[in-house]
């Protein structure tokens, strides 16, 4: 006698639940809608329902789905036919084909099993249930049936099919399709050629660096973030995490990568826009917060560059994911003329106890505890203003200002763009000698410095709703429409008169806008 067949309960077409093991025996058997095999088998399975039906429980387990009626009205079908189009009771039986028939006793346990049709194998098991059930035996012209045909595979068997339900059977989380590399593959190598790379090595994003990755959120791996552009395809928690693994996250840093996600999605951020533009413009990010300490962001010596791996690896992971999630590749919607490195990865945290000013997500409405991101769309940067010799606080904002006149092109103003000025530590002390600089003020500044007349101006008419405020020669107009578009945040060594800018790519209707979303860690 074999082992004891799990339990299971399935709806039938009728979405009344049978359940297993039974009060008798039963008669069981696995079929699919379009197996020729199974459409043989089926008569002889409703004869065999027919005949032995009062003292055996004879139930069909189809993995068709909606095509589950169409079998069963196909063959005028009497007995329960139930839904398994989501394989998991084939995985848990353990069977390999269709036609799968199982006999077996009021615990459960297997009298006979055999697969396919063997003319034989049907013959002798209605002779088996009718000796047992003291029934007369089930009428059906044997002759008339073929000696032999084989099954087909089972649908869990499909590898997308089988990788799901292995890992759920594991208690795992992760439903993402699995891909076997033969052992002879580079694993590096095969994820180069199969397009999953930025052109830098990934990390390889087995299943148990997931599950790491997948403990660093609170959230459900199978909760969806954001449907990503061009592809619309759809990033789940999980998904988000393999491309954080590939990016070399720590899983610490999973809740900001998913909230740069919910960003850069969003309508206003138009992420579809900021990849397929010409001029190379790419996500930037700030986080502002407490998670800043908590997960060892650099704001401060080289917080624009190499060396840390939270700053690099979380704008990493998000590129990543608009790239293999969203299909934004190179050479496909990606199509920037020259290419920008900020696409590869672009990531920093604002040095606030460093700042006289409120933090960027304050001024942007959070609460000073709370954990945000904030992601621009910019094509230049980061372009270093160096002032190493003003002493007066006007004096170091006329240099922040002149150093913003290259945005897009010197002879451009008026411009609806945006900008984003990091204010290094000393340039910070400078604006501070005299009392407080607000951030108005340096935002002002910026506008009165870089004004000019506008008949020198060059700018984008389809940038410029406006323009026509430009038409008079003696107009003096500022580089940027609105201080609303000069953003804003200190970082950086405290030692050094380097200032850094940003430049943005269109902002508003035509391009994007900067969006903050809240970092959810539980």
């Amino acid at each position: 006698m074999s082992n004891q067949q799990p339990a299971f309960s399935l709806n039938d077409l009728a979405g009344d639940a049978h359940h297993f093991p039974r009060q008798g025996p039963s008669l069981i058997c696995f079929v699919k809608e379009d197996c020729e095999t199974c459409n043989t088998a089926a008569p002889v399975l409703d004869a065999l329902h027919k005949a032995y039906g009062a003292q055996v429980d004879v139930l069909l387990i189809a993995q068709s789905g909606q095509n589950n009626a169409t079998f069963a009205a196909r063959h005028e079908l009497s007995m329960p036919v139930l839904d398994d189009s989501s394989c998991k009771t084939a995985f848990d039986w353990d069977i390999e084909s269709v036609p799968s028939v199982f006999w077996l006793d009021a615990d459960g346990h297997s009298l006979t099993r055999f697969e396919g049709f063997v003319r034989t194998d049907w013959e002798a098991l209605s002779a088996e249930i009718s000796a047992h059930s003291g029934l007369p035996a089930a009428q059906i012209d044997w002759a008339s049936l073929p000696a032999w045909r084989p099954g087909c595979g089972s649908r869990h068997l499909d590898p997308a099919v089988y990788d799901k339900l292995r890992a759920e059977a594991d208690d795992s989380p992760i439903r993402a399709r699995r891909i076997e590399v033969a052992s002879s593959d580079d694993v590096a190598e095969f994820m180069f050629d199969q397009g999953f790379s930025d052109g830098l090595p990934l990390v390889p994003p087995t299943p148990e660096r997931v599950m790491r990755m997948l403990a660093g959120t609170h959230r459900d791996p199978q909760d969806v973030v954001a449907t990503v552009p061009p592809n619309m395809g759809v990033a789940t928690v999980e998904k988000i995490a393999i491309n954080a693994v590939m990016a070399g996250c720590k899983p610490e840093y999973l809740p900001v990568v998913i909230a740069a996600v919910e960003a850069v999605c969003t309508d206003e951020f138009n992420i579809h826009g900021v990849t397929a533009t010409t001029m190379g413009a790419a996500p930037v990010m700030v986080v502002n917060g407490p998670i800043r300490h908590e997960i060892g962001m650099n704001m401060k010596l080289g917080a624009l560059g190499a060396g840390n791996r939270a700053n690099a690896t979380i704008g990493r992971a998000l590129r990543l994911v608009v790239r293999n999630v969203g299909g934004a590749s190179t050479g496909g919607v990606e199509r920037s003329t020259l290419g920008n490195p900020m696409k590869f990865t672009m990531c920093f945290a604002e040095y606030e106890e460093r700042s006289p000013w409120p933090a960027l997500h304050v001024e942007r409405g959070f609460a000073p505890e709370d954990s945000v991101v904030t992601v621009f769309a910019m094509t230049g940067g980061p372009v270093h203003i160096v002032d190493q010799t003003s002493r007066a606080p006007d004096d170091v904002a006329g240099s922040l200002g002149l150093g913003l006149e290259g945005v897009f092109s010197p002879k451009m103003r008026n411009l609806p763009v945006d900008a984003l000025l990091v204010v290094c530590p000393e340039h910070i002390d400078t604006l501070m000698r005299e009392g407080d600089y607000s951030k108005d003020r340096l935002r002002n500044r910026i506008q009165q410095v870089t004004a000019g007349p506008a008949s020198q101006s060059r700018a984008d008419e389809t940038l410029r709703p406006d323009s026509a405020a430009s038409d008079t020669p003696a107009a003096s107009v500022s580089k940027f429409a609105s201080t609303d578009y000069i953003h804003i945040v200190v970082a950086g060594s405290d030692a050094g008169k380097f200032s850094s800018a940003f430049h943005g790519w269109a902002t508003g209707a035509v391009g994007s806008v900067s969006v903050s979303k809240k970092i959810d860690l539980g």
